[in-house]
């Protein structure tokens, strides 16, 4: 028998009632109030899991994860497992992606090894476990061009909370595996082995507490999509693909309201086995580009999945 995961999608979607009043009562400054994580006006989940079904044979159960009590008016509930935030975390309402990617294998029922997938990814060609791992069982991972702020940026405000997390989360490795500069792991599904990420969490137990406490991305939290390839990295259970592999299958889309920007990243996404459609528009999403994205998703993936009601 082939060997299958449980797939677990992250999404929230800030145009439910009373999300937007909650978040802003809570919300301490611009970051906390960021639209570009919580805006749903592309229906990527919808658009990803047609792309799961089209290319992902491998799938076992699927979960999807958000704040109570949202559930997608489009989705057929008997297909997926719906959990709340306030099945697996302690703070709410949190709006701390951190914070909840960390508590994930917590989640009932949910197989040793699982693929994590945030809902602005998609698949775009056919795909299998190979793609993840080795076959002794190492982690197959896809670094990015850039590299990874300092620790001394740790505490440093002019940063976002996203860079200061990567910059503490070096500052942790450094201190346990030696100096070095660490390039950002790709933005697309990361298989995660609950066994070795329940031994990262307990190595640094004092930040992952804290991460779970932070309602919003604070100071000294750790981001454990940075952390946990790394940590594998460094004690040999992974393995880094060269950036021109990463080039050949993975394509990062960031959708900003510069025509010419998003338009060449929406055409060299075409064709990749993985791609991530990243909200950068701010504020006020430009609707031209909105459109070329809605789109491009709907010529992509034009069948509608056993997802949808």
């Amino acid at each position: 028998m082939s060997e299958t995961y449980d797939i677990v999608y992250t999404w929230v979607d800030d145009s439910w009632p009373g999300y937007a009043d909650t978040l802003a009562y809570h919300a301490g400054d611009a970051h906390d109030r960021n639209p570009n994580r919580t805006r749903d006006n592309l229906d990527l989940l919808k658009f990803s899991l047609r792309s799961l079904v089209a290319h992902c044979p491998f799938v076992s159960k699927v979960y999807l994860v958000t704040a109570a009590p949202q559930i997608p008016r489009w989705l057929d509930t008997s297909t997926v497992r719906v959990v709340h935030h306030d099945a697996i975390l302690e703070q709410l309402p949190t709006f701390n992606s951190f914070a909840i990617l960390s508590a994930l294998h917590h989640l009932p029922g949910l197989s040793e090894r699982f693929l994590y997938v945030e809902d602005d990814m998609l698949f775009g060609r056919s795909i299998s476990p190979d793609d993840f791992r080795l076959p002794d069982g190492r982690l197959r991972l896809y670094p990015r061009l850039n590299f990874t702020q300092s620790p001394h940026d740790t505490e440093s405000m002019r940063l976002s909370p996203w860079n200061r997390a990567l910059a503490h989360s070096n500052a942790l490795l450094d201190a346990q595996f030696g100096k070095r500069r660490r390039r950002l792991v790709g933005h697309m599904p990361l298989l995660i082995d609950k066994a070795w990420w329940r031994e990262m969490a307990e190595n640094w137990p004092k930040d992952f507490a804290r991460t779970r406490a932070s309602r919003f991305r604070s100071t000294r939290n750790v981001a454990p999509e940075h952390l946990y390839p790394w940590f594998l990295l460094h004690t040999g259970r992974a393995v880094m693909e060269s950036l021109g592999q990463t080039w050949c299958d993975a394509a990062y889309v960031p959708l900003e309201n510069t025509p010419l920007i998003s338009a060449l990243a929406l055409a060299r996404a075409r064709g990749r086995k993985f791609m991530a459609l990243n909200d950068g528009f701010g504020a006020m999403p430009r609707p031209a580009i909105v459109k070329a994205a809605k789109n491009f998703l709907t010529r992509g993936f034009p069948v509608k999945s056993r997802f949808e009601l």
